[in-house]
């Protein structure tokens, strides 16, 4: 689910949409996304100053997730822009 929330997101930001790549690593505490673009495209994924990577990381605070009886579990995701 994050991750097409992040592919949907930066899909719609760039310049060249079919370069995007978003890969999940997992373990029992954290979820790993790794973002990956064109290097022309990485300034807009980024923002001036971060803001919107850091708009990106907030909404994916915001989601919840759920595990495999349907309660609300939280664990912390980390997105990373390569």
């Amino acid at each position: 689910m994050e991750e097409q929330l992040v592919q949907y997101i930066a899909e719609n930001l760039v310049s060249h949409p079919d370069q995007v790549r978003v890969s999940r690593k997992d373990n029992s505490r954290n979820v790993v996304l790794e973002l990956s673009v064109a290097s022309g495209d990485m300034g807009r994924v980024i923002g001036r100053n971060g803001r919107v990577a850091n708009s990106i990381r907030a909404l994916l605070r915001a989601m919840p997730e759920q595990n495999e009886r349907g309660r609300d579990r939280r664990r912390r995701v980390i997105l990373e822009i390569e």
